[in-house]
């Protein structure tokens, strides 16, 4: 057996889902570990099937190929599969595109759909999986931080409407979720920045010492130091993971908190046209607006508005709206009133109350959301 070029550290996040139980590992070089990337298939009873999604933007790169290597190497039989690159990847016509592609491969209920690349892929790759043959097993493989910290964990998949996002989609478990940090070396500025805004979400809605820590560490991550970047990436997967424990499918209302800045943020997605804002962009923007919501409901000082303000200037994230994009207060509102929280017909907003504290809101008037 040849020898094996193992991560110096690997750090394992679980997600207690009874059945559905998966484990987040995290360190540098599992890409290049055949056994590591196939351990969560080997235990899972998959078959010797694998299809490989990728988007253009690493079909020509080497991740895609190391993962299909790997598993090649354990026997399965891989095809490889390319999208588009970017948020408007989500469509009903890329998905028939998959389902083309599964079908060519003669894939069946044990087949394996692995996803290769940011949360567009993820999202895609698990909603696929998701529907194909009533459900087959998919794998996270995620190459950017915000796949990394958010959308490769918990199991919700999608594709997006014209008229608003995530608003096709299903909650479908992976088998497990491999992070390679080694892949963030060659991520874009701009795509790696705006996985730091998730980060800081985790901090303003669970973890207090954890943004208090992100102040102090700064600098650090955005040099993408590795130390400091499996630190974060391994927080905010933790975070995550006991929320989703909490409420798995969106029942009790726990799971909502996850997308504080979230109702604003994909108002700006979809007014603004899928991929003018990253999401990343679209959130930060979002938290500053909802804190800023929750100061004029009395629910929050401005100090606090004020910490999350330099926090996200420091990581070179946006805290205003692109200039000329400027939509108007009716056009936000009825982009917000199709967001999946809503109940009742009432929006939900995810409102602080204080850094490391959040609560659902429901009754506010249209007029404070967007006064002063």
């Amino acid at each position: 057996m040849k020898e094996l070029s193992l991560p110096t550290s690997l750090e394992t996040v679980p997600v207690g889902l009874g059945e559905r139980r998966y484990d987040i590992v995290i360190g540098a070089g599992q890409l290049r570990s055949p056994e590591l990337l196939t351990k969560a298939a080997a235990t899972s009873g998959v078959s010797d099937r694998a299809l490989v999604l990728s988007d253009a933007n690493l079909a020509a790169g080497r991740f895609p190929g190391l993962v299909a290597d790997a598993f090649a190497e354990a026997g399965f039989a891989c095809a490889n599969h390319r999208v588009t690159a970017g948020e408007t990847a989500k469509s009903l016509n890329t998905l028939a595109g998959v389902y083309d592609a599964l079908v060519d491969m003669k894939a069946d209920r044990n087949s394996l759909v692995i996803a290769v690349g940011g949360g567009v892929v993820g999202d895609l790759a698990g909603f696929a999986a998701a529907t194909y043959n009533r459900g087959v097993p998919f794998l996270q493989v995620p190459t950017t931080l915000l796949a990394m910290v958010d959308s490769s964990v918990g199991g919700k998949t999608g594709i997006n409407h014209p008229r608003g996002k995530n608003l096709i989609g299903a909650f479908h478990q992976p088998i497990g979720v491999v992070i390679d940090t080694d892949t963030l070396a060659t991520l874009p500025e701009r795509d790696y920045r705006s996985g730091l805004a998730e980060v800081v979400k985790y901090g303003v809605i669970a973890d207090e010492d954890f943004f208090a820590w992100l102040e102090t560490n700064a600098a650090a991550l955005v040099a993408r130091d590795d130390a400091v970047l499996r630190h974060v990436i391994a927080t905010s997967c933790r975070i995550k993971a006991q929320v989703v424990e909490e409420d798995e499918f969106e029942t009790s209302g726990r799971r909502a908190i996850l997308n504080y800045g979230h109702t604003f943020a994909h108002a700006y997605e979809a007014l603004a046209g899928y991929g003018v804002l990253t999401h990343g962009e679209a959130v930060a923007i979002g938290m500053l607006d909802a804190s800023r919501l929750a100061e004029r409901l009395g629910m929050i000082d401005a100090a606090a508005t004020e910490r999350q303000f330099a926090l996200l200037t420091r990581l070179g994230l946006p805290t205003t709206r692109p200039e000329g994009f400027d939509p108007t207060p009716e056009d936000m509102l009825g982009r917000m009133r199709l967001d999946k929280k809503n109940a009742g017909g009432k929006i939900r907003f995810v409102l602080p109350t204080r850094l490391g504290d959040v609560r659902v809101v429901s009754e506010v008037a249209d007029a404070q959301v967007f006064a002063g």
